[in-house]
């Protein structure tokens, strides 16, 4: 049985819930799994620029980063206890305190450095790789455990410019 709205009911909604039942339908072109979250992965850069090489001295692994930004009008969230983890397990919790302001962003990288709320860098201090060339999948969690936000990306489908970056919330 096929149920189709009368001319009536379809008037009684008004322009602007019509509007809004729109958006709620709209995915943007990366859809990920929305969540509710002021925090979401900006972008990724997924593979690093140059031959891929995991030495903490000399290595390459500080040019992959994943982008975390603040896209709250108005809260400021603090970092401390958010999770980023890949698809296999890999994972990385902010353990100190990093605030962002509203529309304030921070890449999280690979390798070794100084964290700098000022520079919007905080270090894994992992020299391994977390993201795979090919294909993984990027969670965000909340210190409460629930997710905050979550892409899945290949490099044939994702990556059209084939420059390792792809953007996620454009």
């Amino acid at each position: 049985m096929q149920i189709r709205p009368t001319l009536a009911a379809t008037s009684a909604l008004s322009v602007s819930a019509l509007a809004a039942a729109a958006l709620l339908t709209a995915a943007p072109a990366h859809a990920g799994t929305e969540y509710s979250s002021a925090l979401k992965v900006r972008g990724v850069q997924y593979d690093a620029p140059g031959r891929d090489d995991n030495r903490c001295s000399g290595g390459n692994t500080s040019k992959e980063y994943v982008t975390v930004k603040n896209y709250s009008r108005t809260a400021t969230v603090n970092l401390k206890g958010y999770v980023v983890k890949d698809k296999t397990g890999n994972r990385f919790t902010f353990t100190k305190s990093h605030t962002l302001e509203p529309g304030d962003y921070v890449r999280l990288r690979g390798g070794k450095g100084t964290d700098s709320d000022a520079k919007n860098v905080v270090y894994r201090n992992n020299c391994n790789f977390m993201w795979n060339n090919d294909k993984d999948t990027i969670y965000l969690y909340k210190p409460s455990g629930a997710h905050a936000d979550t892409h899945a990306y290949t490099k044939s489908g994702n990556d059209r410019d084939g420059n390792g970056y792809i953007g996620f919330h454009n």
